[in-house]
């Protein structure tokens, strides 16, 4: 893991506690631990061909798999099931459209399209259980909370309108029966990014402008902070929460992971320009506390460690990074950056 070079990145992605991460390549797919960083799978090309999308249920032996890239053996509008103890693929989910992300729940599998996102119970008797309507999403733009004994288990997406977000309570389906979504009017322009926290009370949203990011109570439905990760328009890849919702992490293609405080938030800086009222909400925004920097242009996805004061960052060049981060705004790196031993991609 200090060479560089090999495989090309085609996707990565966190399990739902953020304790491991999938990453899909050219070559096949590697599960890795993040703390330590250590391989724990490794499923070769040559067997289950290319996959472009890989989802951990938690650290268990289900793992959910799309093919794509440059060598599938699977169709990009299937969703697969391998299980890891038993060495094969236990459940099979086909559509008429291809499969733009995917997400477990220990009792729920939802498969995101470009414009329907459909629930299923899972993994015992699965069945469908409902399908939401949404605007086009090409980036799959959906998120769970994962905590299980959380009061409200949370889906959300895209919404009809631009820059609208739907919310639905998973906890009240049953088959062919729903909650009614509710909306939040996020963005003036389309949502790019989105982040649930693990209880479901909260949810970051980012329009493809890139410079705010918003936080909203999931109840009210009411925006609680507007974050700016900067003035220049950018792409954002990721956004997180701790897991006791005290910070937010983010990504973007200015090779920067921002932190800010959500809990104190005394504690992020304030513009000093603030004493020119023209400049308006420009002014009134909360800045990262922290930073740290990453390979510019090289998509990444961040998450807090074990430690709350500490972020980890996987780039699709290979490279992870780990700092820890202080009240003060004090950011170290913890560990030297190391190599997956893969090399970037052009697509996240």
């Amino acid at each position: 893991m200090t060479s560089r070079g090999g495989a090309k990145v085609l996707s990565l992605k966190f399990n739902q506690d953020r304790s491991c991460f999938t990453c899909c390549t050219d070559a096949g797919v590697r599960i890795f631990n993040v703390e330590p960083l250590t391989e724990k799978a490794h499923y070769d090309a040559s067997e289950m061909g290319t996959v472009i999308h890989c989802e951990m249920l938690h650290r268990t032996n289900l793992i959910a798999m799309v093919g794509g890239g440059p060598r599938p053996k699977f169709a990009d509008n299937t969703i697969l099931i391998y299980d890891d103890v038993l060495k094969k693929f236990v459940l099979e989910y086909t559509f008429t459209q291809p499969v733009v992300a995917v997400h477990l729940k220990r009792d729920r599998l939802i498969a995101v399209l470009r414009r329907q996102i459909h629930v299923f119970s899972f993994p015992n008797n699965s069945k469908k259980l409902f399908t939401l309507e949404t605007r086009d999403n090409p980036k799959g733009l959906c998120q769970i909370n994962s905590l299980i004994s959380s009061e409200k288990q949370l889906l959300i997406c895209l919404g009809h309108k631009l820059g609208s977000i739907q919310l639905v309570d998973l906890s009240v389906t049953e088959f062919g029966i729903s909650s009614a979504p509710q909306t939040i009017s996020a963005h003036q322009g389309e949502v790019a990014c989105l982040a649930l926290n693990s209880q479901g009370t909260l949810v970051a949203t980012a329009s493809d402008k890139g410079t705010l990011i918003r936080v909203w109570d999931t109840m009210k439905r009411t925006l609680l902070v507007e974050l700016r990760r900067g003035s220049d328009p950018a792409t954002l890849y990721c956004i997180n929460f701790s897991p006791d919702s005290e910070f937010l992490c983010c990504s973007s293609d200015k090779g920067t992971i921002h932190i800010f405080a959500l809990k104190e938030t005394h504690l992020n800086r304030r513009s000093s320009l603030k004493k020119m009222s023209f400049l308006g909400n420009y002014i009134e925004s909360q800045w990262a506390l922290a930073n740290f920097t990453v390979p510019p242009e090289s998509a990444c996805i961040c998450a807090f460690g074990s430690n709350k004061s500490s972020v980890v960052a996987i780039c699709m060049d290979g490279t992870f990074h780990k700092y820890v981060f202080t009240p003060t705004g004090n950011c170290n790196r913890e560990s030297f950056d190391v190599y997956l031993d893969v090399c970037e991609d052009d697509d996240f």
